[in-house]
């Protein structure tokens, strides 16, 4: 049996002082008598190396959670989406492949693993909106049913249910034959654009464990209702980091066009700022919605010249908030048409989300590692 000294047990522990008394005097350390000095203690080296590696466990562990945060590995296993190689599947189907054919609806099917369904229509509002969207998913939310002790048929039912609401606050009135990216199609007045309106709406169905979907997943786990899950999903899309990161690109495409695409560049470098909607940390080689969606129109001057000098500059390529800011300006969309997409796009996903972590069963509930100092004595 080795002995060590205070310094040497310290120096394994990696702790203070009073943390290796308070050890001792709690049995987990065995302590006794220095021979060669009575003043001072030894302490069991297999008790303090223990500890040691209980510590340096409950380290990593800390560093890997608050890593995952900031776009680590999944934090909870799913089947709905992912990234791999630069390729984003849907339940391992290639979600560009999907967005040649495939209409949103039929994304909803794939990943609530359900029935073709059509969505009925519950109401005809004048002007639908992102604002419309807010009240119809509160209003639903401190109605519906909690989400805890239903069957998953039901749940898939209500799915149903929640999308067709989000659906007419967002398009303000459809029919109830007309598949979705028509529906917005026509409301906004432009026929024309109803194709890249769908290919669009497919590209962003999901998107792993995003921030609004994470939030979704974690309202349902306290076992609320699907509509309130979408409800935070909506509030978390609606942050200039997520969702509203079209507008810091249409701001940026309006520098470029005043002041030229590199100078606007430089500019926004030179005042220690990144570039809005440029690079994704999930696509290195660059963001395949978006390549998928510029393969089907052409941007502005303007965009394409700042694309190309972002590029030439930061090494960087546009992502899919980039792309939907070009195509609203292309075809002449509302100012929040990417966030209207967005929104009702990502419901599909976040409905998927939440049907799965229902399933599950479990309560989403990190822990905190407190970094403040200590309160009053």
């Amino acid at each position: 049996m080795d002995w060590l000294t205070a310094n040497e047990a310290l120096t394994l522990l990696g702790t203070l002082p009073q943390t290796l008394y308070a050890n001792v005097s709690r049995g987990r350390i065995k302590a006794r008598r220095d021979p060669a000095d009575s003043r001072k203690s030894l302490y069991r080296g297999e008790d303090v190396r223990r500890l040691a590696q209980r510590a340096a466990g409950r380290r990593r562990q800390e560093t890997v959670a608050a890593e995952a945060i900031r776009w680590g590995e999944p934090v909870m296993p799913s089947s709905l989406s992912t990234i791999e190689d630069g390729r984003l599947m849907y339940r391992g189907r290639d979600a560009v492949e999907l967005s040649e054919t495939a209409i949103l609806e039929d994304i909803a099917v794939l990943l609530w693993d359900a029935k073709p369904f059509q969505l009925p229509v519950r109401s005809r509002a004048a002007i639908g909106s992102v604002q419309a969207a807010f009240v119809a998913m509160a209003e639903r939310a401190a109605n519906d049913a909690p989400s805890i002790g239903r069957s998953e048929l039901i749940l898939k039912v209500e799915a149903i249910s929640v999308l067709s609401s989000l659906a007419n606050s967002l398009v303000g009135g459809r029919s109830a034959t007309e598949p979705l990216h028509i529906a917005l199609a026509v409301a906004w007045d432009r026929p024309g654009a109803a194709d890249i309106i769908r290919r669009a709406l497919v590209l962003l169905a999901d998107h792993e464990l995003n921030a609004s979907t994470f939030a979704t997943r974690v309202a349902v786990s306290t076992g609320a209702a699907l509509s309130a899950g979408v409800l935070a999903g909506l509030a978390t899309l609606s942050g200039p980091l997520h969702g509203g990161a079209s507008m810091g690109a249409r701001a940026l495409a309006g520098e470029a066009r005043t002041l030229g695409a590199e100078a606007a560049v430089l500019a926004r470098l030179g005042q220690g700022m990144r570039l809005p909607a440029f690079g994704h940390p999930l696509y290195p080689d660059g963001d395949i919605r978006a390549a998928a969606l510029f393969g089907q129109f052409k941007p502005p001057e303007h965009y394409a010249a700042l694309h190309a000098a972002a590029y030439k500059i930061t090494g960087e390529r546009a992502n899919v908030d980039f792309a939907l800011a070009a195509l609203t300006e292309t075809h002449d969309l509302p100012a929040d048409a990417p966030l209207v997409l967005y929104a009702m796009a990502r419901c599909v996903g976040w409905l998927a989300h939440g049907l799965e972590q229902a399933r599950s069963g479990q309560l989403i509930r990190p822990r905190a590692h407190y970094v403040g100092g200590a309160g009053e004595p």
